[in-house]
């Protein structure tokens, strides 16, 4: 039997995203982006729901282009809380939009990934976890990229929601170190 992290369950997509996607350093500002408002839009749910959804997701919100989600308004957000694909909230529908112009900004200012990696020095945070009890709901890093975040006007993104996006995106490698990934995605940065 392989050792992977608790959380994969059993669920076959869960697992699949466990094992290829989750962790795995993200350098593209966009992928961090989609990245960041999909963990915006599992808040309250289950990661599983928006993974479930998230083709519905990407195409309900334009493949996630914020240069065209940065000029949607009302029609939009109406036709989008009609969607059963997506979880349909207007607080977080608005946010997505008001998102995409801010991340716009960071970007044309000193580019969205850079930003976000400065947080971490610009390198992985390696982690040695030895259970999901040891995993921390939020770090100071994740606290300090929040309030920068919300300071230049996203929202939906709180500290435990970064520290998800930051784990998912492999800014902090935390597969617990039973896990086959743990290794695996510590090798990526090398």
């Amino acid at each position: 039997m392989v050792g992977r992290c608790a959380w994969a369950g059993d669920d076959p997509l869960y697992v699949q995203y466990h094992d290829t996607e989750w962790g795995v350093p993200e350098r593209d500002g966009r992928a961090l982006w989609e990245k960041l408002i999909l963990d915006g839009f599992q808040a309250g749910l289950a990661w599983i729901t928006i993974l479930r959804k998230r083709d519905n997701f990407r195409a309900a919100f334009a493949g996630f282009d914020p240069a065209i989600i940065a000029g949607w308004g009302e029609d939009e957000v109406t036709r989008l809380l009609a969607d059963p694909g997506i979880v349909r909230h207007r607080g977080k529908i608005e946010a997505t939009i008001g998102n995409a112009r801010a991340y716009l900004d960071i970007e044309a200012a000193e580019g969205f990934a850079p930003f976000v990696w400065s947080f971490v020095g610009g390198e992985v945070l390696q982690t040695e976890r030895a259970s999901l009890a040891d995993v921390p709901a939020e770090t100071s890093e994740s606290r300090a990229l929040s309030k920068e975040l919300r300071k230049r006007g996203f929202r939906f993104c709180g500290p435990t929601i970064v520290y998800a996006w930051m784990q998912a995106c492999g800014l902090v490698n935390d597969h617990v170190t039973g896990c086959f990934r743990h290794d695996e995605v510590r090798r990526l940065e090398v």
